[in-house]
């Protein structure tokens, strides 16, 4: 099993005759992403890589049964995209447009809401659930199928994280990137709630960074409800206060978060926390050990 997305899922690429919506189509479709249809407004009738352009994101939901969406749509016009896939009835929402404005965001989020849409991201680098299907350009040569679930504020990290678990022998089920933005569409607890009901996960790896509160909320929810073992990294840890580090829901702003409070909480929560990156993969070896086998599938 996987959470959320799976080799059934059915993509339709918003922006898919746009430089980055085409080469990542292409990288999409190598890795057997079953792709139905792009939509680009007025390019309708066209193909790209042999999927067909659409007007209307509702005519990929009508025509082909598109239950998932990629958003490669430049940021004045990506919020315009999610409330369209959202009132199209798509379930998963995957923008991976950085810098929407915060006002756009704070409508997109409380309408894909009414809706009952998942929205991952903004600034995200996506989803993937390894041997079975990505949305979005997470590099799926690094991934490896098997039962670590992973969940990320940082797409490079992301990446880093799971080529050490690879590297190891550890597999992952679901990897996820949350998004970078100040507002995102899911949060840490929701990807883990998902986690907690899939069979197949047998554990997680949180990679947070310095900005909000989302890490010590993460924390609270996993002592309390969540029954899996789980590794964490805060990245950040030298960052000056009052500066923005990378994204731009990275800043450490009122007294609040400091990587050491996120540090600090993970572990009060018993949560083990890696201070060193580069020894992540030894590190998860360690917190996974009685769900090695299942967690290095093949």
């Amino acid at each position: 099993m996987s959470i959320l997305i799976d080799e059934n899922t059915k993509v339709v690429v918003q922006g898919i005759t746009g430089k980055e919506g085409t080469f990542h189509t292409r990288q999409m479709l190598a890795y057997g992403t079953n792709i139905v249809a792009g939509v680009t407004p007025g390019k309708g009738g066209q193909t790209v890589e042999g999927i067909p352009v659409l007007n209307r994101i509702r005519d990929a939901v009508d025509r082909y049964g598109a239950n998932a969406s990629c958003i490669f749509v430049p940021p004045p016009f990506a919020s315009d995209a999610i409330f369209e896939a959202a009132d199209a009835g798509i379930h998963v929402i995957v923008c991976i447009t950085e810098g929407i404005p915060t006002l756009d965001m704070v409508k997109t989020a409380h309408f894909i809401g009414k809706h009952g849409s998942l929205l991952i991201g903004p600034n995200t680098p996506g989803i993937i659930s390894p041997g079975k299907t990505k949305v979005g350009i997470m590099p799926g040569h690094i991934h490896k199928r098997g039962g670590v679930g992973v969940i990320s504020r940082s797409g490079t990290l992301t990446y880093e994280v799971v080529d050490q678990l690879t590297r190891v022998g550890l597999g992952q089920s679901t990897c996820i990137g949350i998004g970078g933005d100040a507002i995102v569409g899911t949060s840490f607890i929701d990807h883990l709630r998902w986690f907690k009901e899939d069979r197949e996960t047998k554990g997680a790896v949180l990679i947070g960074e310095i900005g909000g509160t989302a890490e010590e909320e993460a924390a609270e929810y996993i002592e309390e409800a969540f029954d899996k073992p789980v590794l964490a990294f805060i990245a950040g840890q030298t960052a000056p206060p009052g500066r923005r580090m990378g994204h731009a829901g990275a800043i450490i702003s009122g007294g609040k978060g400091k990587a050491e409070d996120k540090i600090n909480s993970l572990k009060s929560h018993g949560i083990t926390v890696v201070l060193n990156l580069g020894q992540l993969g030894q590190m998860a070896l360690e917190v996974f050990k009685d769900s090695r086998t299942s967690l290095a599938k093949n």
